[in-house]
């Protein structure tokens, strides 16, 4: 059988993480694919997420915080700790349902998985050959240039710390207008018109802060598109499997695990 692909799906708070696994993993399910969803966020109050591994049976936020008398912020920090000590038994649990792709729904906070260095372990002990992340643009930062150019240097920042493929992708795309939409892909695409959009207002402090985090994050190589998705309307999905599949196959498209998928 070959590697599964292994999805990292990360973002800022409220970017929709969540409820964009549940809706790509369906959307696999409905093509014939196998997927095997994972929860790492052991603070996490969806009791029903569709999780098919949740770390919360090995370590539970509620429990550190009774146990030790942390308070949020403390007991997420020893829970990204005791996760490291527990992924293994979690990759073995995810091994055992042998799918096409793990799909893996991070904390919340995303400094936690980006910054601790037991989330540097967890990622090495899940990930094989074939595993990308997908950093989510929430679209109330997208919208603006400065928002932008910020989720651009955190997506950057991801992708140095843990050294793997990444794909943007802009979650909730619905809420915005046909214009927003174009701009910020044109922004994601063009170079220069994103830097045209900083640059735009008047100088001040933002603007050249936004000027010269642009600069250092185009000095670091292509931006890179964006893609458009809605979990609430079921689009983009395609083409964000698509954009993964690049990363794991060259292009090439999985065979569905099931006799046949819709027609």
């Amino acid at each position: 059988m070959e590697e599964p692909g292994t999805v990292y799906f990360t973002g800022t708070a409220g970017a929709g993480k969540s409820t964009l696994v549940r809706a790509f993993a369906e959307w696999m399910r409905s093509a014939g694919y196998d997927a095997t969803v994972v929860n790492l966020d052991p603070g996490s109050e969806v009791e029903d997420g569709g999780f098919d591994v949740d770390i919360r049976e090995w370590v539970r936020l509620a429990d550190l915080q009774d146990e030790y008398g942390l308070g949020p912020n403390g007991a997420q920090v020893a829970a990204a700790d005791m996760i490291a000590l527990k992924i293994f038994e979690v990759k073995q649990a995810v091994q055992e349902l042998r799918s096409d792709y793990i799909l893996v729904d991070t904390p919340g906070q995303i400094e936690l998985f980006a910054f601790r260095e037991a989330s540097r372990a967890i990622v090495d002990a899940l990930s094989g050959d074939r595993s990308v992340i997908a950093f989510l643009f929430d679209p109330a930062l997208a919208r603006t240039p400065g928002g932008f150019v910020s989720l651009l240097m955190l997506s950057a920042t991801l992708e140095f710390r843990f050294r793997l493929p990444l794909v943007n992708v802009l979650a909730k795309s619905d809420v915005l207008t046909p214009e927003q939409l174009a701009e910020i892909s044109a922004w994601a695409d063009e170079p220069g018109q994103l830097y045209e959009a900083v640059t735009r207002d008047a100088p001040t402090p933002d603007v050249q802060l936004s000027t010269e985090l642009f600069r250092a994050i185009e000095n670091m190589g292509p931006l890179g598109g964006v893609v458009p998705t809605s979990a609430k309307e079921t689009t983009g999905l395609e083409a964000f499997y698509q954009s993964c599949q690049r990363v794991f196959a060259g292009g090439e498209d999985l065979e569905p695990s099931q006799a046949s998928g819709p027609e």
